[in-house]
């Protein structure tokens, strides 16, 4: 199968493993955020860091090393298989330890047992990394599609059985719990690999170097993606570190979806043409005009329709969240660019320079962090805008100079769809405004109207521009 037909039949594949999850996931928590309240949400944030933190650690980023590995064997891959296991086994035993300092940090006793229940994921998905790993390498996507579905819908009805029988923030921890425990389970299932009692420590040795710049490099990512959580959730209440986790977990929908999922494919392409810099190019200029098409459309949409979705979706409840959400939806845009070009790094083997321009920037971050504080949690997400795009200019820079894409080129390749975006976005705004005294519109209503009108002009605004995106979207998926 040629390149462009593996990773065609991988984008429809992972593209239904990634709508598919997020489509179940998302309904799923719209039912428990009916049942439960800001602050039960706001308890697993607080976890969150830690959570992503090990696991991060119990990998170490020895995964990716096996991806990008040309011949991966079977000694090659038990040797990473036992290192995580035994990575999760210490990681484990380190977050129960700690447990009761995370607790009192965030002056919430419940979430010692919480914690101490909740970190098993760590051991039970060190059962599958390498199975998965597998299947990203040779683009199973079918497979994994396979996996996940059942997993998530299976593990949500457990969380809302539980959340209707009064289990509160239990019902999340079991929830999570159930779907570690079944991808664990369907990978054994449906993976015919199984590790043999090896360990090489040659082997162990080339992934650990690279992996171990990437598990830095991703270390600091998470640390400043969660340093707002362990503000918010420090000095402020549960309850509004529930509105904060909500707008985040919301405004990244669009982004982990359409991201993730070309990523899981592009990833190994990339790696795959790593040493043709023209292709890659060419390939990397078309893949960002693509995402960044969609991507920016739909979160100045969303920017748009965030009260009555808000309303609509999860009652008046969690009205406070708004504003949040449409700051983390602007916030959002940029990210595939600067995730793409980290990419471009990964396949040039170049986990130094991921790692120093980790340090670089999230140094700046923690400082800018800290100065920012005193004017409260609006001015966090203000100040999580802009280092949005001071982050997508330092990775452009250095992506950029190995590919010959200079950050000139590729704001000029960008630009038209999101200035497009933002002033078919204005249009919708100020429509909505002069129809709403005269027209009573439902919320529902609203969503549905509003996304009509602003798709139509921005679609019919796009094929007159002659968009590039529009031609290669027809090209790849309508084949003309």
């Amino acid at each position: 199968m040629s390149l462009r037909k593996k990773t065609l039949n991988g984008l429809i594949w992972t593209f239904s493993q990634q709508f598919g999850v997020q489509i179940i996931s998302f309904f799923i928590t719209i039912v428990l955020a009916r049942i439960l309240g800001p602050s039960e949400f706001g308890i697993i944030a607080m976890l969150s860091v830690f959570v992503a933190v090990g696991g991060l650690l119990v990998d170490g980023g020895l995964s990716s090393s096996l991806i990008r590995t040309g011949r991966a064997n079977q000694k090659d891959y038990s040797t990473v298989f036992f290192f995580n296991l035994g990575g999760s086994l210490v990681i484990y035993a380190l977050v129960y330890f700690l447990a009761p300092f995370i607790s009192a940090f965030y002056k919430q006793e419940i979430l010692t047992s919480v914690l101490r229940l909740y970190s098993i994921v760590f051991i039970i998905n060190a059962f599958y990394e390498i199975q998965n790993a597998r299947l990203v390498k040779v683009m199973d996507f079918k497979t994994q599609a396979l996996i996940q579905i059942p997993s998530v819908l299976t593990s949500g009805l457990i969380g809302i059985l539980l959340a209707i029988n009064g289990f509160g923030v239990w019902s999340l921890v079991w929830m999570n719990i159930s779907q570690s425990f079944l991808i664990t389970l369907f990978h054994w299932v449906f993976s015919k690999w199984r590790p043999s009692l090896i360990f090489d420590s040659a082997c162990f040795k080339r992934h650990f170097h690279f992996g171990y710049k990437m598990t830095l490099s991703g270390l600091l990512e998470i640390i400043y993606k969660n340093i707002y959580v362990l503000i918010i959730g420090k000095n402020y209440s549960a309850a509004q570190l529930g509105y904060y986790s909500r707008a985040d977990s919301i405004s990244q929908l669009p982004t982990n979806n359409i991201f993730n999922a070309i990523n899981s494919v592009t990833y190994p392409m990339f790696a795959s043409i790593s040493e043709d810099n023209i292709r890659l190019k060419m390939v990397y200029k078309k893949l960002v005009q693509q995402v960044l098409f969609w991507n920016a459309s739909i979160l100045i949409l969303l920017v748009v329709l965030a009260e009555p979705l808000f309303r609509f979706l999860l009652t008046e409840k969690w009205l406070p969240a708004v504003p949040y959400f449409q700051i983390l939806c602007l916030a959002g845009i940029l990210y595939p660019l600067h995730a793409y070009n980290h990419n471009i790094l990964k396949v040039k083997g170049r986990s130094d320079l991921i790692l120093k321009i980790e340090i670089v920037k999230k140094t700046i971050a923690v400082i800018g962090i800290l100065l920012i504080i005193p004017f409260g949690i609006f001015g966090l997400l203000y100040f999580q805008l802009a280092f949005s795009i001071l982050s997508c200019f330092i990775n452009s820079y250095y992506s950029g100079i190995l590919i010959n894409y200079s950050i000139k080129e590729q704001l000029a390749d960008i630009f038209p769809a999101i200035s497009l975006s933002i002033l078919i976005g204005l249009i919708c705004f100020f429509m909505d405004m002069i129809l709403k005294p005269y027209i009573q519109f439902s919320d529902l209503e609203r969503l549905i109207f509003n996304s009509l009108f602003y798709y139509i002009l921005y679609m019919s605004s796009s094929y007159f521009m002659q968009f590039t995106a529009i031609s290669d979207f027809k090209q790849l998926i309508l084949k003309r």
